[in-house]
C-alpha cells in the first residue's frame, strides 16, 4: 500500500493528461518521508484512474467537471505523515488542473482511508524485484 484511485468525469481531461497526473502522484507518494524513512514502500504504490462516462454534477451543466481521489493506506502511519501526504497529493492535483479550474466549474476532492491489515490478502513479488 498505498493505493490511490482517481475517479473523474469524462469531460475533465484526455488520457495523456490523466496519465501524466498518475505518474506525478506516484512520484509524490514515493517522495513521502518521515524521520528520513519512506512512509510508503515503492513496491506498494499503485495509482489508477477511472474515467466516468455517466455523471451528473451539481445542476447538470455540461461545463462542470470533477475529480475525486481516494487513497487507501494500511494502518500505522502517524497523523503528521497522513496530513503531509494528503497536502502533497492535493497540491499536485490542484496544480495539474489549475488552468481548467479558472475556465470551468470543477470540483476536486481527496480522502484518505486507513484500514486494518486483518481484512486484506496480498500476493506481491514487486518488493523483492525492486530490491534486486
Amino acid at each position: 500500500m498505498p493505493h490511490l484511485t482517481l475517479e473523474y468525469s469524462a469531460n475533465l481531461a484526455g488520457a495523456e493528461s490523466i496519465d501524466e497526473l498518475c505518474k506525478t502522484l506516484a512520484r509524490c507518494l514515493d517522495t513521502q518521508r518521515e524521520n528520513e524513512q519512506r512512509v510508503y514502500p515503492l513496491g506498494g504504490i499503485r495509482v489508477r484512474a477511472l474515467r466516468c462516462e455517466q455523471y451528473c454534477i451539481a445542476d447538470g451543466r455540461a461545463d462542470a467537471a470533477f475529480l475525486h481521489a481516494n487513497l487507501k493506506i494500511a494502518a500505522g502511519r502517524s497523523d503528521t505523515a497522513k496530513k503531509a501526504t494528503g497536502d502533497a497529493l492535493f497540491d499536485a492535483i490542484k496544480q495539474h488542473f489549475a488552468a481548467e479550474f479558472e475556465k470551468h466549474g470543477l470540483a476536486l476532492s481527496l480522502e484518505i482511508n486507513e484500514f486494518s491489515e486483518a481484512g486484506t490478502w496480498k500476493h506481491n513479488n514487486l518488493h523483492a524485484r525492486l530490491k534486486a
